[in-house]
């Protein structure tokens, strides 16, 4: 059985959710407040936290970048009232795996979960030093979906670690924003060709001996993306 953290201030849409989610037969955690919700997450093992961006004490965004920064990958789905393209972009450079606008429908909403959740699901709980593979400054296991730089953790969302997959599974080829929107974001609607490029700035910082100059991730003017590792 899954287990779901919902940090939502509202009484009436926090209700809503708890008892849709256990109907549909998760474990189900409460918090009201980002305060709460943040500790919840760094002392409980869950499987998903679904997450409102306007919260009281600490906000959303704060919450999803203080966890990441603690090294937590738990998947995060994020609620927000907000429809800008710079607070969606905003939320996933935070680390968050999805991002839906209020207000949404709950079959919007147990579709984007269990997709997540199966992507989570997907990953072998391995860590053999043979799973590793080595990508520019990174040792990386996609098994497990971890990351080293000389034996130090290095804190990767899911959705960056996916993207480096892709990449690395096409080394050498070019790929197009069009197939990154349709194979790693799975054309979702909130994602344009601008979030794209703001996950492989992500990725050139952590990867990249020199973000500045990259000769790993590769820009290919006017098409896409080529990883080269040699």
């Amino acid at each position: 059985m899954h287990y779901i953290l919902i940090v939502e201030d509202e009484p009436a849409m926090r209700a809503g959710l708890k008892d849709n989610l256990e109907f549909e037969g998760y474990k189900v955690d409460l918090a009201e407040d980002g305060k709460s919700g943040l500790e919840k997450i760094t002392s409980n093992n869950y499987d998903l936290v679904i997450l409102d961006v306007m919260l009281p004490y600490i906000s959303g965004f704060d919450v999803c970048r203080k966890a990441r920064e603690d090294g937590i990958d738990t998947p995060i789905i994020l609620l927000t009232a907000r429809g800008e393209e710079i607070d969606k972009v905003l939320g996933l450079e935070f680390g968050a795996d999805d991002y839906i606008t209020k207000p949404f429908s709950l079959r919007e909403l147990l579709a984007r979960v269990k997709a997540v959740l199966r992507r989570a699901d997907t990953q072998v709980k391995t860590n053999s030093s043979s799973d590793f593979i080595k990508i520019g400054k990174l040792k990386i296991n996609f098994n497990n979906y971890t990351a080293f730089e000389d034996q130090q953790s290095i804190t990767m969302s899911h959705k960056e670690f996916e993207l480096l997959k892709y990449l690395w599974t096409k080394q050498n080829l070019t790929v197009s924003r069009d197939d990154l929107l349709k194979d790693v974001w799975e054309q979702e609607a909130f994602t344009t060709t601008r979030t794209i490029d703001n996950f492989i700035v992500k990725l050139r910082h952590k990867v990249e001996l020199d973000h500045t100059n990259p000769k790993i991730i590769l820009t290919v003017h006017g098409i896409g993306y080529k990883l080269v590792n040699s």
